[in-house]
């Protein structure tokens, strides 16, 4: 007996036509998914052949010349650019820079090829097994309740991955922005306990260097205080969920908006920003956050 014919000359039609409707959906949606899969797969490689081509003979001069150590101040600069775009929610911008952002990685990949170091197969494999390996909770059989949870295994499992002599802090990469450096370091002490019992200690220690930093006599000291300043307002932002290389990045392009608001409308009334009193530059400023909250700036 046919049960899958049974059952749909037993219900309504329009439920029939309903589910039919649905694994035509499905059905579509699985077609356009491996299509675009084949795309991105024709797309990456097309991106290395032109890569490899430019670094082969008869290539570009810039391109072959280039080394790991050449690169590094391009790698840095592309990865600003990602994060600018991401800062303006800029799409269509986010798109190209991150294309820019893969190019050097793809060129890195070329020039460990053509030395022997490894190949672009070895790095797709090497990053696949790691997210395979942690995340037992999705590709193995580890229950997790939430995605602090998530982060506490992902912190067990890369301790099980280093050396007993390494330090938790070791693979914060040293060349990051100071902030997000700082932000790193204390956020990995304060997963094994590390950490202040509650933010009201983390105010009090902000107070206690504000008092340290007045108190200070010559330069050398004033740069060590200031550094221990920073170093407790990167915790409270930790503490309170705000990353502060982000919320820098964001206060210095109010300020960037707002001065050349200020600039403008001097441009407009024939005045020179520079020979203006600290008042009446004050002023200004307070037109152009009126005019940068209009969007008119």
């Amino acid at each position: 007996m046919n049960i899958a014919l049974s059952l749909e000359n037993a219900l309504p039609y329009s439920i029939i036509c309903s589910v039919r409707s649905q694994i035509t959906i499905m059905r579509l949606d699985l077609v356009r998914s491996k299509s675009v899969i084949q795309g991105q797969k024709q797309e990456f490689v097309r991106l290395m052949e032109i890569i490899a081509k430019l670094r082969g003979p008869g290539g570009c001069p810039w391109d072959k010349e280039q080394t790991h150590a050449s690169l590094k101040e391009f790698l840095l600069e592309e990865s600003y650019e990602v994060l600018d775009a991401l800062d303006e929610c800029n799409t269509q911008k986010l798109c190209g820079e991150l294309g820019d952002l893969l190019l050097q990685i793809v060129l890195h990949a070329q020039i460990a090829s053509e030395s022997g170091e490894f190949e672009m197969e070895d790095v797709l494999k090497t990053i696949n097994a790691k997210l395979v390996r942690r995340h037992p909770h999705v590709f193995g059989s580890t229950q997790v309740s939430d995605a602090e949870e998530v982060s506490k295994n992902w912190e067990q499992i890369k301790k099980t991955e280093r050396s007993t002599e390494t330090s938790i802090l070791d693979s914060v990469p040293r060349q990051m922005p100071a902030l997000a450096y700082s932000q790193n370091i204390q956020r990995r002490a304060a997963q094994i306990g590390f950490d202040w019992e509650n933010i009201d200690g983390v105010i009090d220690k902000l107070v206690e260097e504000v008092k340290e930093y007045k108190e200070t006599q010559n330069q050398v000291e004033r740069e060590d205080e200031f550094g221990d300043l920073f170093f407790t307002l990167v915790n409270i932002a930790r503490r309170v969920g705000v990353d502060p290389e982000v919320s820098l990045r964001q206060a210095n392009r109010k300020f960037f908006r707002r001065f050349s608001g200020m600039e403008k409308l001097c441009r407009e009334r024939g005045l020179e920003l520079g020979k203006l009193s600290f008042d009446q530059q004050n002023q200004l400023w307070e037109e152009a956050k009126k005019l940068v909250r209009k969007g008119q700036a």
